[in-house]
């Protein structure tokens, strides 16, 4: 195997917590294909506004789908997943977002189904709970090359875990198998879960991690979103994810070209299917494991559009973005 990516770290194996500083549209299209999610119909909306308005209830908090476990929620607003102020394009290229947040250690001992890693996660629950987000690293690589994703994320309003997989040698499918032992963990048996909405994950990872996130997508489809990073997989073809999905591919990309990975991987993703390939210029296959304002940008937005069904940040992909650090955007405007 000729591949390798370029950033490694040793795996730490206890547990410790320390808190971290807060920094037009085509016609007559067939209908999107979009995961199921218990919630509340756009329509009725303004209607349970009124109602509550009418009772007095207006400033009653109430519990969004998935809080749980007596996390205190923020009162009832038109989309009950936002959280965080209104967003503008200086706030998703900041290194830090609007919330305070905090990390933990969990190590490989603790855990089955992968090998540990790091939980970052805003310390406060007065918006109720948050989406989660499993990042895998690529062939060779520990959390530590996606490592500056869990607190740019989580600083945004996502429970975040990077992972480390069983071994560095693992190949993209049992990376997708570990993404989704991740989320689970995360939702289920951490010590954030209170924090977590089960109903809310998403994957991402970088190169064979990549691959992972398309193969866990593929799996399940109740997940919300997936983003794979200059991925790199085997498998060309697609067609059954039902995930709304971002590809990112770097143009240099001698690793995992995009004429034979990204570009297959996106072209291959059902038509009918919320997702958008983003082409980062003049980038190489390493791009997405160092601190990159188009990479955390665009995934910010995908994450706050489809795990939070947030349609504030449609504006950041919908028209399709431009710039010079973005070689080619094809998406399939508007989203669903």
């Amino acid at each position: 195997m000729k591949y390798i990516d370029q950033l490694r770290c040793n795996t730490t194996d206890h547990h410790q917590e320390r808190a971290v500083p807060p920094v037009p549209a085509p016609q007559n299209r067939p209908p999107r294909i979009r995961p199921t999610r218990r919630r509340l119909p756009r329509a009725l909306h303004p209607l349970l506004a009124l109602t509550l308005a009418a009772a007095g209830l207006a400033a009653v908090p109430t519990s969004p789908a998935g809080a749980r476990d007596g996390v205190p929620v923020a009162p009832l607003a038109a989309n009950p997943y936002e959280r965080g102020p209104a967003p503008t394009v200086a706030s998703i290229e900041a290194t830090r977002g609007p919330f305070a947040i905090a990390q933990t250690t969990v190590s490989a001992s603790s855990v089955s189904g992968f090998r540990g890693g790091t939980i970052y996660y805003p310390t406060s629950t007065a918006e109720g709970t948050f989406g989660a987000v499993a990042i895998s690293p690529g062939f060779t690589a520990s959390q530590s090359s996606v490592a500056w994703l869990g607190p740019r994320l989580a600083s945004q309003g996502f429970v975040v875990i990077t992972i480390d997989t069983l071994s560095v040698y693992d190949q993209p499918a049992s990376r997708g198998t570990q993404l989704l032992a991740a989320v689970d963990y995360l939702a289920n048996t951490s010590t954030v879960r209170t924090r977590v909405d089960r109903n809310r994950l998403a994957v991402m990872g970088h190169s064979m991690g990549g691959g992972g996130s398309l193969s866990a997508a593929n799996a399940r489809p109740s997940l919300q979103a997936a983003i794979p990073l200059t991925g790199w997989h085997t498998v060309k073809n697609w067609s059954s994810v039902r995930v709304p999905t971002l590809v990112v591919g770097a143009e240099n990309d001698t690793v995992a070209p995009v004429s034979s990975h990204s570009e297959p991987f996106y072209t291959s993703l059902p038509a009918t299917l919320d997702k958008a390939y983003l082409e980062l210029n003049t980038a190489s296959h390493s791009a997405p494991t160092s601190p990159n304002v188009t990479v955390a940008k665009y995934s910010i937005s995908w994450l706050k559009r489809f795990v939070d069904d947030d349609t504030r940040y449609e504006q950041f992909l919908c028209p399709a973005p431009r710039g010079s650090a973005i070689e080619e955007y094809r998406d399939t405007c508007p989203h669903s």
